[in-house]
């Protein structure tokens, strides 16, 4: 296993995360959940001898009930682990019971607290964007838990490029603590990452955490053309996530990871994960599973390596269309490009000047 940075903290992470979706199922998650305490329990034993050092839960998550389970089965292993939460969702009919205000952000984590059975939680996040609350309020808000002891830093999960950089930007203009981390969605059939949350990431030094990283079952090797989902997967029990504009397109995908990971003996989800880990701005994938042989195939992708060959076979065939300005920046042939748009800039070239040998 190994450990980045997470952002710019003094924090070290390892390259795959615990996460926590599967624990409970209720509160609308039980198409997703199924996983009680002692389950959790053996699950993160796993996770830690696998060299894991971070588990990332929510109070969104069968609407606090992954959190209890967490805390229940960490017990005294709290201060192996940097514990992750998330707050800002709806969890009732008050409309106050949202939203990253001051009067929500505090009552959310003091519950979170009480839940997970700790007096502090490590990274506190965001789990989307307030369209209403002024982002210095939010920024207030997570300053006063800060200097309670009560997070010690704190992220953003599912926010946009401009929405972090508003963040970033009255952080420092306030000399308050900022984002170190964003949590994202991408996968090899989701790569719109690329387009500024990426370059975001690298330019700003943003860690990245990777939310659904096979495509909340998508890529569980379940899935494959011509066949249907099986009853009991996400994908099979009508989970709405994710969004797939060209399922045809995911299927070669598929095919493709099916392939590569055949000449290394692995599975679908590992070649999946094995490509995604090294990715340009990422520092951990977020994997969560509800039986123990799945943990266990989704933690040996950290020791598995693809060849550079297979690397750009994978990421040629899964190249999101260059969007402007960015092809602007290849056809008018602009120099001093910015070193966190190269590697995304790189694979946009090869595309146009594939198109322009085709014409």
């Amino acid at each position: 296993m190994k450990y980045r940075p997470l952002g710019n903290s003094g924090l070290l992470v390892s390259e795959i995360v615990l996460g926590t979706v599967p624990f409970g199922g209720s509160g609308g998650f039980e198409k997703a959940a199924s996983v009680d305490v002692n389950g959790a329990k053996r699950q993160i034993d796993m996770a830690l001898d696998a060299g894991v050092n971070m588990i990332d839960t929510a109070d969104l998550y069968s609407m606090g009930e992954s959190e209890e389970i967490v805390g229940k089965a960490l017990g005294d292993k709290r201060q192996d682990v940097i514990l992750a939460s998330k707050a800002r969702s709806p969890l009732g009919d008050n409309p106050n019971h949202s939203g990253f205000s001051r009067y929500h952000l505090i009552q959310a984590c003091e519950a979170s607290l009480k839940r997970l059975g700790t007096d502090h939680i490590d990274l506190y996040q965001i789990h989307n964007w307030d369209g209403v609350t002024p982002v210095e309020e939010m920024l207030y808000a997570l300053d006063h838990l800060i200097q309670s002891g009560k997070i010690r830093y704190h992220g953003t999960s599912n926010f946009t490029g401009w929405q972090m950089m508003k963040t970033l930007g009255k952080a420092e203009f306030h000399n308050l603590a900022g984002p170190i981390s964003q949590q994202i969605y991408y996968t090899p059939e989701s790569r719109e990452a690329e387009y500024e949350l990426m370059p975001l990431a690298i330019d700003q030094n943003v860690g990245t955490l990777v939310w659904g990283p096979l495509g909340e079952g998508l890529f569980n090797g379940k899935v494959r053309r011509g066949q249907k989902a099986p009853e009991g997967t996400r994908q099979g029990n009508g989970w709405p996530e994710p969004y797939v504009h060209d399922m045809a397109r995911a299927y070669d995908i598929i095919e493709l990871l099916a392939e590569i990971g055949e000449a290394h003996g692995a599975s679908i989800p590992r070649t999946c994960l094995a490509w995604l880990k090294d990715r340009p701005g990422v520092t951990s994938l977020i994997v969560g599973a509800r039986s123990e042989e799945h943990l266990k195939d989704d933690l040996a992708a950290a020791e598995m390596t693809l060849t550079a060959e297979e690397v750009e076979r994978i990421e040629a065939a899964t190249r999101p269309a260059p969007q402007y300005p960015y092809w602007h920046r290849v056809v008018a042939g602009m120099d001093r490009i910015d070193r966190a748009e190269q590697p995304f800039i790189d694979g946009y070239k090869k595309t146009i000047d594939q198109r322009d040998d085709e014409r």
